[in-house]
């Protein structure tokens, strides 16, 4: 089988790339997708994990990402995101409870329910409690304030996008921020949780069911099938234990600085760059992105 393996840095350089090819010396040219950012290396035969081995050692824990895949198909028909600390760059629980003066109890539920150390639906009751009384206004507040972008993230989207790609984003946090980051990063969809809201207030309770890993995993395989396409079609992207059942069943699963639970899991790992790495672990040019 022939392979593709796609080196990403910033910035990744020639004697970066010199020395994975040393350890690989079935290795074609390297074939720079974006000058000192990004290439791919051919490969003939062998098997991925071990590639991506040799090549690791080789970079000697330089910041560079890097995934061996096959060579055909590398380009996805369904994009499907997280946003939560995935395309955005905060936990926005987190940040409302920040409002209400208890954020540190608040993210220390969030950071234990993403490492999948408790379940996710109850955590987010317990966390949504604590939010009761908060004036709608907030919301607002702490989108205008708080609520970014993660690096690359618009780039990826409207890439994929121009290219025939479907987009959703699909988030174990609340419809009203996922529709405002639909807007910013241009995604078609969005789907998540529904906060509770009565006389201006948030009450403290979630509407259900509870869009949780599950529903994360039925979203993705209702788009594909949508589109009459099966998963390998698909690239998820996420960086929590919620994130692990649609990861996992993606054609590429990506854990983008995520939780142990779920690097161990997904096939790729974005820890070292931002997210147009998902655009060269598919063969994007750098001339081809579009914002």
């Amino acid at each position: 089988m022939k392979y593709m393996l796609t080196l990403v840095g910033n910035p990744l350089t020639p004697d970066q790339v010199a020395a994975v090819r040393a350890a690989l010396p079935q290795a074609g040219d390297p074939d720079w997708l974006a000058d000192g950012r990004a290439c791919d290396l051919p490969l003939d035969g062998g098997e991925a994990g071990a590639h991506e081995t040799a090549a690791r050692t080789a970079l000697a824990g330089a910041a560079v990402d890097l995934i061996a895949q096959p060579a055909a198909r590398r380009r996805r028909k369904l994009l499907i995101a997280d946003m939560d600390s995935t395309i955005i760059t905060v936990e926005c629980i987190d940040e409302l409870a920040d409002m209400v003066g208890r954020k540190a109890e608040v993210a220390a539920i969030t950071e234990i329910a993403m490492r999948g150390e408790i379940d996710f639906a109850g955590a987010l009751r317990r966390r949504a409690a604590m939010l009761a009384g908060l004036p709608v206004a907030e919301l607002a507040r702490c989108v205008a304030e708080r609520v970014r972008l993660s690096p690359g993230a618009r780039t990826l989207v409207q890439t994929m996008r121009r290219h025939g790609a479907h987009t959703a984003l699909v988030s174990g946090g609340f419809t009203y921020f996922t529709e405002r980051v639909r807007d910013a990063a241009g995604f078609h969809e969005h789907q998540a949780n529904r906060l509770t809201l009565a006389d201006g207030a948030l009450t403290g309770e979630i509407d259900e069911p509870i869009l949780d890993s599950s529903a994360k995993l039925t979203a993705m395989t209702r788009l594909l099938t949508a589109r009459g396409l099966d998963t390998d079609a698909a690239l998820a992207v996420g960086d929590g234990a919620n994130d692990r059942d649609m990861v996992e069943a993606a054609g590429l699963g990506v854990a983008y600085r995520a939780k142990p639970v779920l690097a161990a899991a997904a096939r790729a790992r974005v820890d070292h760059t931002d997210l147009t790495a998902l655009l060269y672990m598919q063969g994007y040019r750098a001339d081809e992105f579009r914002t």
